[in-house]
């Protein structure tokens, strides 16, 4: 995501000028949110990258993104290349996959909505959390955030948001987001617990970094969330995710050409 708002000095957003450690915060954290959301808007970028799933006994896959869609490619797991057998298997799941309209624009929309629910989540950040500065390297501010007791979250991932206290880690020469990581700070009920409820002390961790000059990407993606759900149906969140060797997809990459491309090399 190219950022646009390169030129900001954080004393042009007027944090410098004040001696209030909360107002220097929320200013800090609205200018971080300004500039995410600008290169959200601006960043058209796809790429082929490598990612690492340890909760799924270490599988690896490649996953290469196009203008129609994404292809996911498992190349190995518990540390092991898939075999031949394994393979061939594989490869017929992912010409099945691309050639399955309705996999295919389900796969779209689910994005759309993912990327919808985490646009709407960061506009909230300023008012969802009272903010204070922790600690300032002169390239890195880290602020801590605890639940603002004023906040009204308008739906269910609001509430949780809410109830969360931890850090944020901001470049301050982009003001772009490093790393927010966060606990739950008490149960969270749905539906006054009829429904489900999410168990105190679950944990989440998510690394940004920049990938090519300014572009950035997630890297590393850390959720441990225990609850039950819908009559004590366990809705657990274990995720250990990892992201590397990001690579530019050119424009106008095919899905044939993606499935290609998510070959591991020879």
């Amino acid at each position: 995501m190219v950022c646009l708002l390169a030129g900001l000095g954080w004393a042009q957003v007027g944090w410098a000028r004040t001696n209030d450690n909360g107002g220097d915060a929320r200013a800090i954290i609205q200018a971080a949110v300004k500039a995410e959301l600008a290169a959200d808007d601006s960043d058209h970028t796809r790429w082929r990258y490598r990612d690492l799933q340890k909760e799924l006994n270490n599988s690896v896959s490649i996953v290469v993104q196009t203008g129609h869609g994404s292809v996911k490619r498992l190349i190995s797991r518990g540390g092991q290349p898939l075999n031949a057998e394994e393979a061939k298997a594989e490869d017929a799941r992912v010409q099945e996959f691309i050639h399955d309209q309705g996999k295919m624009a389900k796969q779209r929309k689910d994005g759309a909505q993912d990327d919808k629910s985490a646009r709407e989540l960061t506009k909230m950040l300023p008012d969802a959390f009272v903010w204070r500065i922790e600690s300032d390297d002169g390239e890195k501010v880290t602020l801590h955030f605890e639940p603002n007791p004023r906040f009204d979250p308008p739906n269910m991932q609001a509430r949780v948001l809410g109830t969360m206290a931890g850090k944020l880690v901001v470049d301050k020469k982009q003001h772009r987001i490093e790393t927010i990581s966060g606990k739950l700070l008490e149960d969270v009920t749905i539906g006054w617990g009829l429904l489900g409820r999410l168990h105190q002390g679950g944990t989440f961790r998510v690394e940004r970094r920049e990938i090519a000059p300014g572009l950035w990407q997630i890297t590393e993606t850390h959720v441990h969330i225990e609850g039950k759900v819908l009559f004590f149906k366990n809705i657990g969140q274990e995720q250990d995710e990892v992201q590397s060797d990001f690579t530019l997809v050119p424009e106008g990459t095919t899905l044939e050409q993606a499935a290609e491309m998510s070959k591991p090399a020879k």
